[in-house]
């Protein structure tokens, strides 16, 4: 048996780097270009390439990723460790390969893509050379997936998708989606859907609208899908296992949101201390106050109860190389994090007072990225009750009636037991 909460000196020398490199030379574009992913756009480009460079040289490029498709093939715990430092930035996973939604994309063709889909958009998918968007909540089923309407029907060698789908982020600058449509409407309710490779350009694909999340995201786009013709290779895995095809995207990008929000509470509960020492207040600081100790006291503690939840499950991932076999876990650490956030950000907005609710800090954006976390890759009271029915798995029924805690009960068979110790003891004598 071994616990370690170490890291392994070779490994720290790298997050060392990663977070001098992240602070002094990718924070600062955040400042001035907040949407990274318009990769059309040449001063993105000039900015990226040598960023990017420099991350390859490291050999921290795609660390998701296995040697097969290009990355050094880390672990779970690993990535927890270096997302920690990628968190604070926009810029940070794109810099580094690892941004969604292109990395559970990437997962997706990789398990289920064919030889020619991965020549044609997983190769430059993990190049950098392109961006993808996954498509999947609707106007009207939002994320539940058993209640889509959107529908792709066989026609000769293709399939024709009608219906519409939202917030889909960074659609607008994606050279091809991964769109999860109803292909049986009359299958059970997990066998309806297939998975679908389909190209920004295809004629009858339109984007609406992009809506705006402040503090978050403008490019939340609107698809509309009129009679847009794609070829039936371009399948993704079997027909009807669209929800298969999804869960191998899901469970990773979960923890991963999860790991780069360990790095944002961190920024917060950092900027509230220094606040807390720095403010002057009467006879001297605000730290010296005991409702200002009270909010460190409990930030501290609500942050590493949560990094080490999601350090676990990162382990535990790596252990299991299943997250069906996480899913508990996997729950835990999406209820948790919009909780954690929302709260540490929020105290440390109190203690810079009218300057916290001001744009010119960044923890009005810090509380809108915690609802996000709530909501996206399903909505936090989804997961508790999946969090529920793994943990009830492991309990027994016991007497409706009279718990197994039921102390009369139990003091009767603490009497049997101690008199038949008595007895063996005495009749030894």
């Amino acid at each position: 048996m071994a616990w370690d909460f170490e890291t392994d000196p070779e490994y720290q020398r790298k997050l060392d780097w990663v977070a001098e490199f992240v602070r002094t030379e990718v924070e600062p574009l955040d400042l001035l270009y907040p949407n990274p992913y318009d990769r059309a756009d040449p001063a993105i480009r000039a900015l990226m390439r040598p960023l990017q460079q420099q991350v390859k040289e490291q050999g921290l490029w795609a660390c998701h990723l296995g040697p097969e498709l290009g990355g050094p093939g880390y672990g779970q715990l690993k990535l927890a460790l270096l997302n920690e430092v990628l968190g604070t930035s926009m810029w940070a996973p794109l810099v580094f390969g690892c941004q969604a939604p292109d990395s559970g994309n990437a997962e997706i063709l990789a398990h289920f893509g064919t030889d020619e889909q991965q020549a044609k958009y997983l190769r430059p998918l993990l190049d950098g050379e392109i961006g993808s968007c996954y498509v999947m909540t609707e106007p009207t089923g939002g994320s539940d997936p058993t209640a889509f309407k959107t529908t792709a029907v066989r026609d000769g060698d293709s399939w024709v998708i009608n219906g519409e789908k939202w917030f889909n982020s960074a659609a607008e600058f994606a050279t091809f989606h991964i769109v999860m449509v109803v292909t049986d409407p009359e299958a059970e309710p997990h066998r309806r859907l297939s998975m679908f490779i389909v190209p920004a350009d295809a004629p009858g694909l339109e984007l609406v609208r992009n809506f705006t999340v402040p503090g978050f995201s403008e490019h939340e786009g609107h698809l509309r899908f009129t009679d847009v013709r794609v070829p039936a290779d371009h399948l993704l895995g079997a027909e009807g296992a669209g929800f298969l095809v999804a869960q191998t995207r899901l469970g990773g990008g979960r923890v991963h949101h999860a790991m780069r929000t360990v790095a944002l509470v961190r920024k917060a509960f950092d900027m509230m201390c220094e606040r807390a020492v720095s403010r002057p207040a009467r006879k001297g600081v605000l730290g010296g106050f005991q409702m200002t100790q009270e909010r460190i006291a409990d930030s501290w503690i609500q942050m590493e109860q949560f990094r080490l939840l999601v350090l676990r499950t990162a382990w535990r991932i790596d252990k299991a190389q299943d997250y069906r076999a996480v899913r508990a876990d996997i729950a835990a650490i999406k209820i948790a994090m919009p909780t954690v956030m929302n709260d540490i950000a929020r105290r440390a907005l109190h203690l810079h007072g009218a300057l916290g609710v001001s744009d010119d800090l960044p923890f009005l954006d810090m509380t809108t990225y915690a609802e996000v976390m709530a909501i996206a890759d399903g909505p936090t009271e989804v997961h508790k009750i999946t969090l529920a029915k793994e943990v009830l798995k492991k309990y027994a029924p016991a007497d409706p009636v009279y718990p197994s805690g039921y102390r009369p009960a139990l003091r009767e068979q603490a009497r049997a037991l101690v008199a038949e110790r008595l007895d063996r003891e005495v009749g030894d004598l």
